[in-house]
């Protein structure tokens, strides 16, 4: 199996998950947002890391040809939306080109499956329907879900053209251990981050805009659902609820219980930021019918977990 943007906080998750499978896993990844650190125990267990760049169309080629993948789990990607509005020719050179790349080098090489990651959070943009179906068509509002619905389009015309079996997960705002709290992260992590320093969450516009947030870990199982699945096309990843930002905030509040840190984990309102949708939620219901994929991880447990991998956090969230 092949991972790229396996040192990654969702890519991570999935290297581990195909090693507890039994799987021999190989690892695209240049580091510039991923962490070696992620990969420690699955470099331990025999996982190869190959440092490269997604955009170095040979070096793709060069090592989907040495790996001979039963699947590409394509998770290696721009993610951070204000340089995509910023840059974004650059954001399509990785979103983009760099999927070419990967379907390419599948391509040539006969890999009989490419999972796709894309955003179903960044697709849609101002939908009608909430939660919102995979037929919607997208309206993104940034560069980075314009790429990222390109990215899906290469996808579908290499099912057609060569008859390269692959699926695009639109997943909702995954959240979990190893989203990086410091860097471009959702909302979740920063929260948690400002949790433990004991700091005041910052909440842009009134906090009541809504996320359909979704585990890592059920996110892990979406992408194994996939690889083994014949389902192509896009498949929304979520729990189809709405949670608001004020929602999070009395979540892990609560979950901080008796502590100090509680009592400051008041937010703080700033101005709404330009081009934020007011809410976002996908119908994961073409998921459960085609992969027999559902989230099983409720909002609280999620946090709770989370939280607790954070030091020294982890030691006093309430039960």
């Amino acid at each position: 199996m092949l991972v790229t943007g396996g040192a990654g906080f969702i890519g991570s998750h999935v290297v581990d998950a195909l090693q507890e499978r039994g799987e021999d896993v190989a690892v695209l990844d240049d580091l510039s947002t991923g962490r070696r650190s992620n990969l420690e125990g699955a470099l331990a267990r025999g996982a190869q890391l190959h440092e490269a760049d997604l955009r170095d169309a040979r070096a793709v080629r060069d090592l989907v040809g040495e790996v001979q993948p039963q699947v590409i789990f394509h998770l290696a990607a721009q993610i951070d939306v204000r340089r995509s509005v910023a840059d974004p020719a650059f954001d399509a050179r990785v979103n983009v080109e760099g999927t070419i790349n990967v379907l390419e080098a599948a391509r040539a090489e006969a890999v009989p499956r490419v999972v796709n990651t894309s955003s179903g959070g960044a697709i849609y943009g101002e939908a009608e329907v909430i939660p919102t179906p995979e037929a919607t068509f997208p309206a993104p509002m940034a560069p980075y879900g314009q790429s990222k619905f390109a990215a899906e389009g290469y996808c579908d015309l290499y099912t057609r053209l060569h008859r390269l079996s692959t699926v695009s997960l639109r997943y909702g705002n995954v959240f979990g251990p190893r989203q990086d709290p410091l860097g471009e992260a959702g909302v979740i992590a920063i929260f948690c981050g400002r949790l433990q320093e004991g700091r005041a969450p910052t909440v842009y516009g009134d906090g009541r805009q809504t996320r359909d947030y979704v585990y890592v870990g059920d996110v892990v199982e979406a992408n194994l659902a996939a690889g083994s699945a014949a389902a192509t096309g896009p498949v929304n990843i979520g729990r189809g609820e709405e949670v608001s930002v004020l929602d999070l905030v009395d979540a892990l509040r609560e979950l901080a219980g008796g502590r100090a840190a509680a009592e400051q984990f008041q937010p703080v309102f700033e101005d709404a930021r330009l081009g934020e949708l007011q809410r976002s939620c996908v119908d994961p219901s073409r998921a459960a019918a085609q992969l027999g994929w559902e989230a099983r991880t409720g909002l609280v447990d999620g946090l709770r977990t989370t939280l607790r991998s954070l030091d020294p956090v982890s030691k006093d969230v309430s039960r």
